[in-house]
Parts: C-alpha cells; structure tokens; sequence
C-alpha cells in the first residue's frame, strides 16, 4: 500500500510515465483483445494436454467423495454437507457442494466431473497469467502456460477427488488478485476511491474464505502477500499488517479444524505419525528437494512414492535441510546483486508446501511423506521463477535470442504437454492406476492392498489372493491387509473356501486384524459374521453363537450409523432367539438407509414368521419397488398375502 502524499505524487492513468512526464494511454481495443486470445490459447493448451482425462473412470476414493456419498443424493444431504463434518470424508464443504450440484445435473457419470477439474485448472493458469503481468514479473504467460501443462499437475486434475486442490486454487489466486488491487490502486485507475479499494479487499477476503472451505492448505494466501510485497518493495510496513490479520486469524481457525479432523475423523495418528521434531525436519529438507526435483525432471511420476525410512543417525540425511537452509542464505546475500526475486520464489514455495512437509499429521503419510498434488500451489513459485528467468535472458539477447528463447520454450511446452497426456492416461480406471503404481514401485503394500480389494469386486479372486498375499507381506503391521485376507479366503465363490481349515485360516487373519487395530469395525463385523456363518445348522461349538453377537455389537458400538453392520447383528440375535431385538437392529438399519432392500426383506421375513402380516406386506411392497425383479420378495408377498386372506376367511 502506498501512503497518501505518495499517491498524490504519482502520475495519473496507470502509473507509467512517457516522454517528459506524459502519462501513457491505457491498452485500448487491440491490446484487449490479444489478451483475450493469450487466455483462451492457455484454456485451449490445457484441454488439449489433459484431454484423456474425459476418459477416465472413477478411482480409489472417489468412490467415498462421489459414488457412495449419500450426501449428494438429497436436499437434507446438503445440509449434512455444511453442518454434520462427520458426514463427509474431510470438511471441505464447498468441494462437496459442488459435488452435489453436479450429482443433480449427471449422477455418478465420471466425464461430467473431470471435465469441471480441468476447467478449473485452465482457470487457475489464466489466473496465473493474470497475477503475474500485475506483480509485472517477467514471462508471465509462460509461467502460466509451464502450470497449465506441466504432469506434476495430473494427479490434482485426472483424480476427482482432488477438486479440493483445483477448486481451491482457483480461489487463492482470485484472492490474490483482488488483494493486490486493494493493495496497489495506483496501478489501477478502475480501482477509483477508498470505496471501491475496500470492496476488493472484502472480496478478497471473501474469496480467501472459499478457498479455505475447498481446502485449508490456502491458509499460507496472507503470508505469500507479505512476501510479495518484500519483494516488491524490499521492505514489509506496519500498515501492510493490519488488513491481514482477519486473514491470518481465520486461516489459523479453519486450519485446527482440518488439524483436528484429520487426527481424529481421518484416522492421522498411530506408529506411522510418530516422528520426533529432527525425524520432521530430516522428512521437510528432503520432501522440498524431491518436490524440486520433479518440477526439473517430473520421471517417474507415481500415485504411491516410496516412504523414506528417517534415520536421524544418519549423517547423509541432514544434507537436504541443510542445503535448504543454505539455498535461503546463499540467495539473501545475493539478493542485491540477483535481485529478491529468486529468494520470494523460494520462501513461497516452501511456505505453500509447508502443511504438507511433514510437521503435521496427515493421512496420506503413512504411504509416502511425498505426493504430486501436495505441491499442485506451491509449484507455481518455482514455475514462475524459471519463466522469469528465461524470459530476462532472452530479452537481454535481442531480437535472435528472443526467437531462440520462443522456440525452446515451445518445444518446452510440447514435451510437458505430451508428458501430462501420458501420465493422465494412467488415471484411466483404478486397475491401470495401482498396475502402474506397482510397477514403478513394487513396495508399495498399500498399492497391492487396493488392487486385491478392486478386483475382488469383479470376481477375480484368484489374482486378488496373490495381490493380498503381497500386500500382508510387505507391511503384515496393517490391518486392513489382514482382513482383506480374510474377507478373501471367506467368500462364498472362492473356490479353495472347502479346503479344510480355509475359513479357521480367514478368521486367524480377521484377528489379527483386531490385534493391531481394536477400533477396526469392518474386521469386527467381519468375525462376527464369519462365525455366525460357520455355525449356521445347529454346528455352533459352545460360545461361538455368543463370541459372534459380541464382535458383531462391538462393530456396532463403533459404528453406530452403518446400516449393514446393525442388519448383521440383527441377523444373529435373531438366530439366537433374540427376536425382538434383532427386529429393532432391521429397524434401525432401515432408519440409517431406507433404501437397503435386503435389510427390509429379511426384516419382512422375520414379521412374516411372528404373525405381523400386514407390517410384513408393507415391506415386501417396498422391496419390490426397490428391486422389481426380486423372485423371493415376490413368493413371500404372494405367502403373506395368501395368509391375510386366509385369516379373513376364518
């Protein structure tokens, strides 16, 4: 911001001066224009790199955002969006919002929703363009055009999930914008008086809530502006300070929700988070040179990255912290003689890249303390450094060394466009995702874990076993590997579910599974069911009827609000005579999830066989809407129906 009397002494227009102090004319027509078209060539650039993306299919936890979400199927899911955090898988309500806008306009079909991220990242680059050419940084198209193009980017834009990161980057940079207009009105004549400077700042602010709403890793949007304006000016004021502070305090807030949310909701804590201060900083030094790394040369490209094993012992392991403490020095020392440029570009980005350095517990950790879209943000810092430093090259090169310097940075841009339509087409569906996952990384448990639990769905079990076989393997310390194991070698179309001691070998893996996570409901349920499934025919050896109901209410008291897991137990106690209460564990089931017809059948059957005709046809009619071709809700409404009138007739 600038002072009163150092407004005044400013030339009007834009704040460039001609010839003798003449103010120069603002861009007219033929200048718009152009700029239309250099926005437009970006949008088209980015369709063009990530147009295998409109192919793709859902993957992993798309699923939990998109599929599965109930939230997304009604007027009271968007409320739950909004007021009920443990209703989504991470409060970013905004994001789930525009999940839910887009289930009214196409359900689950996946084109619809890539389509909106990659309109979103071809917004986010015209932003770029855009914020650049205000802070007049040097190559400001290019940088945007490196962003819009370049593969480190793919896994925020081909995975649906990861709207958070595009929707919320889009919003940062409006932000920006609008901050810098309130910030600078000596370079905006349309900015006009105070009135007009404090409806950008509120937009700004307004916008920097969005963000935050999208995904809380914008909370850095204040710090980044301070940096900007050091750069800019070489200095920071007391008065840069103040319109920050709501910004400072609201990002603060939002993120000790996310904070708390991921160690408790998202599951953030155990062996894996337990890291001292120096395991932290060894885990940041190396993350802020890998992340470096794979903007200069983004090979391979990988969903799951290999967890470094921290050894703070290890002297070689100080090397990376040091070498970036050492970068920040070297480059203030130089900052008269290189500028502050180069120095701004690297607090940024380490700054953006900071909740994501491992000084914060968050879930993706326990795979790889490093993935692509955690530096989605802050590699535009580094981007835009790399572009300003060609573009000033070139320049200082003449006219040749301008054509030179287009010429390699189109073929630049045609390599990473070409890279990015490649490493998209690796998000295809979820089986070529985790192939090419575990190809470039054969360690990777969590890769083989969820490509047993993928093709287990489609009925291939046999190369689910070996994939869960591998997965047990790699890290036997995972729960989830252990009951998938056992879920596996429990199934009814498993052809090796005969084999003597099959199914006591599916319950030792559904123990274990316990052992290592006594919270692990499904794997509760899992047992509870299994065993029940075992006795079933009057084989239940002593206490086994009673061990099953007693896993089955402790998933239950786990989770309380899943609709399977109450029709389970609901079935065993009623197998233990305990009819009342299984009706009342169907009914609550129904409660969670009306629409769960098996749930509603066997409640049907259960009233059936009590003499609660008329409550059983009603449920039977249910069904019947819900699946029309149901053969057995069919003979038994055609049974009830018969007994009504048989009763009538007597």
């Amino acid at each position: 911001m600038v002072s009163k009397a150092e407004s005044r002494a400013r030339q009007p227009a834009d704040g460039r001066a001609g010839r003798g102090g003449k103010p120069v004319a603002r861009p007219g027509g033929a200048d718009r224009t152009t700029a239309v078209l250099a926005g437009a060539v970006l949008v088209a650039v980015t369709f063009l790199a990530y147009a295998p993306v409109l192919r793709n299919a859902f993957v992993w936890d798309d699923d939990d955002y998109i599929v599965n979400n109930a939230n997304l199927r009604s007027l009271d899911g968007l409320w739950r969006i909004w007021c009920v955090p443990r209703s989504l898988p991470q409060y970013y309500p905004l994001v789930h919002t525009t999940f839910w806008v887009e289930h009214r306009l196409w359900g689950a079909d996946p084109v619809g929703y890539h389509l909106v991220n990659v309109l979103l990242h071809g917004a986010a680059a015209v932003l770029v363009w855009r914020l650049l050419v205000r802070l007049k940084a040097p190559g400001a198209w290019l940088a945007a055009a490196l962003f819009a193009v370049h593969p480190v980017c793919v896994e925020s834009v081909a995975w649906a999930t990861e709207r958070k990161n595009v929707l919320a980057g889009v919003l940062a940079l409006a932000s920006l914008l609008a901050y810098f207009r309130f910030a600078t009105p000596e370079e905006d004549p349309a900015v006009g008086d105070d009135r007009a400077r404090w409806r950008y700042y509120r937009l700004a602010l307004a916008l920097y809530v969005a963000g935050l709403l999208a995904k809380t890793v914008v909370v850095s949007v204040p710090a980044v502006i301070l940096v900007v304006v050091w750069w800019k000016r070489g200095r920071i004021a007391w008065r840069d300070l103040g319109p920050l502070v709501p910004f400072f305090v609201l990002g603060a807030g939002l993120g000790l929700v996310t904070v708390w949310i991921e160690r408790h909701q998202v599951g953030a804590s155990g062996a894996e988070w337990e890291l001292s201060f120096v395991d932290r900083v060894l885990v940041a030094g190396r993350a802020l040179w890998f992340y470096a790394g794979k903007l200069a040369w983004p090979h391979p490209l990988i969903f799951f990255y290999p967890r470094w094993e921290i050894d703070a012992h290890e002297w070689w392991q100080y090397v990376f912290p040091v070498a970036s403490l050492g970068i920040v020095v070297a480059l203030w020392l130089l900052r008269e003689r290189v500028g502050r440029g180069p120095l701004a570009a690297v607090l940024i980005f380490a700054g953006v890249l900071a909740p994501a350095l491992g000084f914060f517990d968050i879930y993706p950790m326990r795979f790889s303390f490093v993935a692509d879209h955690f530096q989605y943000h802050a590699c535009l810092a580094l981007l835009a450094l790399a572009a300003a430093a060609a573009a000033t090259v070139a320049a200082r090169l003449g006219r040749d060394g301008r054509n030179i310097g287009v010429a390699v940075a189109g073929g630049v841009l045609v390599t990473l466009a070409a890279l990015t339509a490649r490493q998209a087409g690796f998000y295809r569906d979820v089986e070529t995702l985790f192939r090419h996952a575990i190809d470039e990384n054969p360690s990777s448990w969590i890769a083989h874990l969820n490509l047993s639990v993928h093709l287990q769905s489609q009925g291939r079990l046999a190369e689910a076993l070996d994939l869960g076989r591998e997965a047990v393997r790699l890290n036997p310390a995972e729960a989830r590997a252990q009951s998938n194991m056992g879920v596996l070698l429990s199934r009814q179309d498993n052809p090796d579910r005969l084999r003597p001691g099959q199914l006591e070998q599916a319950i030792a893996y559904l123990r274990e599974a316990v052992r290592l996570r006594p919270d692990f409901a499904e794997a509760q349920a899992n047992i509870g069911t299994l065993l029940f499934q075992m006795g079933q025919g009057d084989r239940f050896r002593p206490g086994q009827l009673d061990e099953a109901i007693g896993h089955l209410n402790e998933a239950v008291r786990l989770r309380p609000d899943d609709a399977e897991m109450h029709s389970s137990l609901a079935v065993a106690l009623i197998g233990n005579h305990q009819t009342q209460e299984g009706i009342e564990h169907f009914a609550r089931a129904l409660e969670i999830q009306p629409d769960n017809a098996e749930a509603r059948y066997n409640l049907a059957v259960v009233l059936l066989g009590q003499g609660e005709v008329d409550r059983a046809i009603e449920h039977l009619e249910q069904v019947i809407r819900l699946q029309p071709d149901d053969s057995d809700a069919k003979v038994q409404l055609h049974k009830a129906r018969a007994v009504k009138r048989q009763s009538r007739g007597s």
